[in-house]
Formats: structure tokens, C-alpha cells, sequence
């Protein structure tokens, strides 16, 4: 209660914190504005049924918006995606590459080829979008009200216009308000569903008081509680390397001699590998619905949710991407040569090629640990589905996600706390709480 009143306390930070507060209000209030010419009632029961596919994990990251079909129906999906298409060209093509590595002015650059290819993205999926809902309607049930060219062009410009309008609000919170704006976005679309969840528990333990006993509830809450305590643990988790510096004379004053430390995080490809795993499973199932190919919907079938093969697949994706992902945000090579440029090296490791050596054995390790960590962490929804029967989805990215914003957010306020003389989170003589990037 104390930090709550810090926070209040300070009038840059109390403006910070409404601030973001305000814009998650305004993306709560859109995704109750539905698109025009269909009807909400039809499409809430179409992604009812199909809950634990492709059609319940997109409206997971849209905070409930396609269900309601409203003009956030794509979420912010198009802006992450163009993202991380952005940092594997940054990888690969040597001109972004030496874009990357201008500083501030480069990295507005990328920002706005970013924006651009969200657009083009969002067109894209709006096209795939007003398609799919022309197709469902039936002679029993009519989600699109006036089927035709006109209504695709509404619905592409609509859902175009919403993803755009969530890039900005993500944007102004990331620059006007506390920590990174998209993922408080998508944090604030899963936590609203939280209320749902529990009313959907009650209702369960009400219809069914035997199964659903005070002894399961208490199992349940032990679950939960564990599983955030492990992911928490996991996510702060990192090795130091102790790094020395060597002495050097400047005149007739000695700098350096001093020790320091370089973390590797235990998952430092934090969410990606379950979304690029979750989306490349999907997508069978989402061509196979547009088009009726026989080929790929018994594909589809095959690759059920909780069928063994998907779960096979879906681990060794969730592995391949870990260490992909990993290889491309930390290169040992460069950290070695940017260690003998600072005239810092490892001790009892020569630097240069040594050093490189040295870092990505022990990389390797930790990421083959955090590609393990991901993947239990986003097969628990299956088996708590499967074998409690709990009416809900609890656990995967979503849960990653909620609690690495949470750890990011509360470190950004506990900086401001700290700067100006402020206890943190942990109380006067305590740790402070570490972000997911150390």
C-alpha cells in the first residue's frame, strides 16, 4: 500500500501511470465496437465453438475482440508480426543490418518500415478476414448481413483502421507512460479475461459440486500458484560471467581493474518461439477452413489440440525457434570482440575466438533449458483441459506473457521509486525486482 502511495506520490510518475491507464481504457472500450454489416450475436457462438483452436487463440491476443467482432478484431498480431519480420531482415540483409547500427536515426527507420508492414499485413488478414466470414454464413444463420465486394472493402478498411489505432496507443504508452506500450496492450486483453475464467469455474463447481469439490479447488489454486512461481523464477533466472577489466593510465590517473559481470538469461527469446510455433500449426486449419481443400483438413484433423501429434510437433517448434530467435538477439562473436575492445576478458578464457567459444557453450546450455521451460509451460493448458476438465485456458503464452509484462512494468516503476529517493517493491533493504532483460 505504501509504493501505491510513492507512486502518487511523484508527479511525473502519477502522470505516467494515469496516462497508461487512460489508453488501456480507450483499447477496452474499442473492442466493444463492432465492425459494420454483421452480426456479434452469431460470431460470440462460432469462436465459443471453437474455443481451444485457432479462432480462441486469436481472440486470446485480441483481448476478447474477435468474439465481439469489433474493429480490433485483428489485435495487434500484424504489428508484431511485421516486427519480427523486420529483425530477421535486420539479420540477414547486410543494408538493414548497417541501418540497425546508426543509432537513433536508423532505429526510427526500422520503426516506420515496421508501421508500413503492418499495414500491408492488415490488409492482408482483412482480406482472409471478410472471406472467412462470408463463408460461414448458412441458411440457418447469417453472420454477414450483405455478403459482397462492398462489404470486404468496408471490413478490410475497418480492421486496417483498428490495428493501426492500437500501434498508436501502444506507442504513445511506450513514450508518455509507463514500460513497453504493445505489451501492455496484450496484457490488458488477456488479464480482462480473467473474470470470465472464474465465473465459468463457479459455474462449473456449481453444475457439477462432486467432481468439482473444495479438495480440487485447493489442488487447482496449488497449481496456479506453483506454476507462476516457477515461470517468475525461470524468467529472472540468468548466469553472470564475471568479466574483468584490465588497468590502463590516462595521464596520471589509473581507470579500470574493476569486475563485472555479463548475464545470459535462461529464456532470451522470450514469447516469440510459442507464437511462431502456435501460428505455423494454425495454419492448416485456417487454410483448410477458407477453402475446403480436402488434403489439409484431414491435416487438420490430424493436428488436433490435444492430440499427441500436435503436442510432438509443437515442442520440437517451440526448441527450434528457442535457440533460432536466441542465435539471432545475442551473437557471441560480437560480445567477445565488443569484451576486447573495452580490454575486458573472461578470466582463464584467452580472448577473441576463445571467448566467443566460452559464451556460446554456456548459451547453448541455458537455452536448451528455457526452450524445455516454454514448451511445459505452453502444453499445461492441454493437460489441465484433458485431465481436470478445468473449463478455462490457464497457462501457455498468455501466462508467460502476464507475468514478463508484469516483471517489465514493475521494474520501470521501481527506477522511478529508486531514483528519487523512493522504497522499491521489495522494501527498504531488499532485492530489487529484475525485468526479463536483466
Amino acid at each position: 500500500m505504501g509504493v501505491i502511495i510513492n507512486i502518487f506520490k511523484l508527479p511525473e510518475l502519477r502522470k505516467r501511470v494515469l496516462f497508461t491507464l487512460a489508453m488501456l481504457a480507450v483499447y477496452r472500450f474499442g473492442v466493444f465496437v463492432a465492425c459494420p454489416g454483421v452480426d456479434r450475436t452469431v460470431m460470440d457462438s462460432i469462436v465459443r465453438q471453437g474455443a481451444g483452436g485457432l479462432l480462441g487463440y486469436l481472440n486470446m491476443f485480441s483481448g476478447g475482440a474477435l468474439s465481439n467482432l469489433s474493429v480490433f478484431a485483428l489485435g495487434i498480431m500484424p504489428y508484431i508480426s511485421a516486427s519480427i519480420i523486420m529483425q530477421l531482415m535486420t539479420a540477414v540483409i547486410p543494408s538493414f543490418e548497417a541501418l540497425s547500427k546508426e543509432g537513433e536515426s536508423g532505429r526510427r527507420k526500422i520503426n516506420q518500415y515496421s508501421r508500413y508492414g503492418t499495414v500491408f499485413l492488415s490488409v492482408i488478414q482483412g482480406w482472409f478476414m471478410a472471406t472467412w466470414l462470408e463463408s460461414q454464413n448458412t441458411p440457418g444463420q447469417a453472420l454477414v448481413l450483405e455478403p459482397g465486394f462492398g462489404f470486404k472493402i468496408m471490413t478490410i478498411l475497418t480492421l486496417t483502421a483498428g490495428t493501426c489505432f492500437i500501434m498508436w496507443l501502444g506507442e504513445q504508452i511506450t513514450e508518455k507512460g509507463i514500460g513497453n506500450g504493445i505489451s501492455l496492450v496484450i496484457f490488458a486483453g488477456i488479464v480482462a479475461d480473467l473474470p470470465v475464467a472464474i465465473y465459468q469455474l463457479w459455474q462449473k463447481q456449481q453444475d457439477d459440486p462432486e467432481s468439482f469439490g473444495p479438495m480440487f479447488l485447493a489442488i487447482l489454486v496449488a497449481i496456479v500458484v506453483s506454476v507462476i512461481a516457477f515461470v517468475v523464477i525461470m524468467e529472472r533466472g540468468q548466469r553472470r560471467i564475471q568479466v574483468q577489466y584490465a588497468k590502463r593510465v590516462v595521464g596520471r590517473q589509473m581507470f579500470g581493474g574493476s569486475a563485472n559481470y555479463l548475464p545470459l538469461r535462461i529464456n532470451s527469446a522470450g514469447v516469440i518461439p510459442p507464437i511462431f510455433a502456435s501460428s505455423i500449426l494454425m495454419f492448416p486449419s485456417q487454410i483448410a477452413g477458407m477453402t475446403g481443400y480436402l488434403p489439409l483438413q484431414t491435416l487438420s484433423n490430424a493436428l488436433r489440440y490435444d492430440g499427441w501429434l500436435y503436442i510432438t510437433v509443437f515442442v520440437a517448434l517451440v526448441i527450434f525457434f528457442t535457440f533460432f530467435y536466441t542465435s539471432l538477439q545475442f551473437n557471441p562473436v560480437d560480445v567477445a570482440d565488443n569484451l576486447k575492445k573495452q580490454n575486458a576478458s573472461i578470466p582463464g578464457i584467452r580472448p577473441g575466438k576463445r571467448t566467443a567459444e566460452y559464451i556460446d557453450f554456456i548459451l547453448t546450455r541455458l537455452t536448451f533449458a528455457g526452450a524445455f521451460y516454454i514448451a511445459a509451460v505452453c502444453v499445461l493448458p492441454t493437460f489441465l483441459q484433458t485431465k481436470f476438465n478445468v473449463p478455462f485456458y490457464y497457462g501457455g503464452t498468455s501466462l508467460l506473457i502476464v507475468v514478463g509484462v508484469a516483471l517489465d512494468t514493475a521494474q520501470q516503476i521501481e527506477s522511478h521509486l529508486v531514483t528519487r529517493s523512493y522504497e522499491g517493491f521489495a522494501g527498504p533493504g531488499g532485492p530489487r525486482i529484475r525485468g526479463r532483460r536483466g
